[in-house]
């Protein structure tokens, strides 16, 4: 049974509520998360929107207002209205997902919104800064483009941080978090094969593209839910760039091997699809760790699941070596913000030397547990070489018994235009070998 869309107006102070808590510290995943069912699809589409958009209407905004008003809903409903505003127009194509609605009804649902008690004594600032917008929209534009967020939609210290690490592929590394990234599968090799369940996609109207060894590239995206074999456990939802890591760990039927920031399994489950291997998966957040046991059920796999601070080897370690070692450790996530664009506004310029250390702290730790002849696979979801490639170097450096293996290194986020087989996120890896 269809049930009719719910009012723009709920939709837009549903968003401003998720953005307010993301300005709070929250992550817009579990913003969105309170959000009631019905509202959630439509105030996701918009909350991303925003997200990407941030920049350019901060800087709108502050023209636009005198004063930031106290109520940072308030300023979050019109943040939000001006990131729709300052998009593309209405009618345009938007099989992207990009939400997209005619001007004048952006302004009045967002005049609606602000009906309740929180925020009815901002409807006339509301209605008279979108209305000034629509009149001066180029102007105010051009003058939030002077400025590095306004331009990129970044705050200013990640654009620099990029120029610097990256003097000629910066600005096609922000670019490529202007859209999401596509849908893409991978899957289980114990239950399915890639062919069929493309077929079975294809029969269910939904196009695939092969990548890597064992992913498909949707399309489009669907709830995952509604494809075909999500029960069955065909399939993981996993980016092309985090299929690579299981493989080039080559996991072998007998190995002892460790995955020590597991959460959510992803990667987990990849290893045990590719051999019979005895695994322990840790992670630091036992809520976390309880999604890797619930994803390896629907895919008929299993491991010895373990709560623990990697770093903190006495807790949990037995003494007996790892062949195997998977070291995904935590990091500024800075090579997923087309999927999650959030990141870029709750990380802070501190948080790269922050996580840096952590990750000294887990690599150091985790060497330990390696077996002789064993690897250990450094890798992290972010495009910063301080968490990256210069930290691949100073593990070198400190162990003289770690002999560096072929990996790829620094990948960068694929634009947004990319072929179906090249797209993925940003990601690095570096192998070990312990001589």
């Amino acid at each position: 049974m269809n049930h009719p869309a719910p009012p723009l107006a709920d939709l837009l102070r549903a968003a401003a509520q998720a953005a307010a808590a993301v300005d709070a510290g929250t992550s817009l995943t579990e913003a969105l998360a309170l959000t009631p069912p019905a509202l959630r699809p439509g105030t996701q589409a918009i909350a991303f929107h925003a997200m990407r958009h941030r920049g350019t209407a901060s800087a709108v905004a502050d023209q636009l207002l005198a004063r930031r008003p106290p109520s940072p809903l308030a300023y979050q409903l019109l943040l939000v209205a001006l990131a729709l505003l300052e998009g593309e127009p209405a009618g345009a194509d938007a099989r992207d997902g990009t939400p997209r609605y005619a001007a004048h009804t952006v302004v009045d649902q967002a005049v609606r919104a602000t009906a309740s008690r929180e925020l009815q004594r901002y409807k006339a600032l509301i209605n008279g800064c979108l209305r000034r917008f629509l009149r001066e929209r180029d102007a105010l534009l051009a003058e939030a483009r002077r400025h590095a967020e306004g331009q990129w939609n970044y705050p200013a210290w990640w654009v620099g941080q990029l120029r610097r690490d990256y003097p000629g592929q910066w600005q096609a590394i922000l670019r490529a978090g202007e859209r999401g990234g596509p849908l893409t599968l991978r899957v289980n090799r114990r239950r399915a094969e890639r062919v069929a369940l493309a077929a079975a996609l294809r029969q269910a109207g939904v196009d695939s593209t092969p990548v890597g060894e064992h992913g498909l590239v949707l399309a489009r995206a669907r709830p995952v839910q509604q494809l075909p074999g999500f029960a069955q456990g065909w399939w993981s939802v996993q980016d092309a760039a985090a299929q690579l890591a299981a493989p080039l760990l080559g996991v072998r039927d007998g190995m002892r091997v460790l995955d020590a920031c597991a959460a959510p399994g992803g990667k987990t489950a990849h290893l045990l699809e590719l051999a019979d291997v005895e695994l322990l998966a840790l992670d630091a957040d036992p809520h976390r760790l309880a999604r890797v046991g619930e994803n390896l059920d629907r895919l008929g796999l299993s491991a010895r699941l373990e709560a623990a601070d990697a770093a903190a080897v006495e807790s949990w370690w037995d003494g007996r070596p790892f062949d195997a070692v998977l070291a995904d450790v935590p990091c500024t996530a800075s090579g997923i913000v087309r999927r999650h664009p959030d990141i870029r506004w709750l990380r802070r310029h501190n948080d790269i030397a922050r996580t840096a250390a952590l990750q000294v702290r887990i690599a150091d730790a985790l060497w330990q547990v390696t077996a002789p002849g064993g690897t250990l696979l450094y890798a992290t979801c972010s495009v910063f070489p301080a968490e990256g490639e210069r930290q691949a170097q100073a593990f070198a450096s400190r162990h003289a018994d770690a002999r560096r293996l072929d990996a790829p290194g620094q990948l960068l986020p694929a634009p947004a235009d990319a072929a179906p087989h090249a797209q993925h996120d940003g990601f690095f890896y570096a192998l070990f070998e312990k001589t």
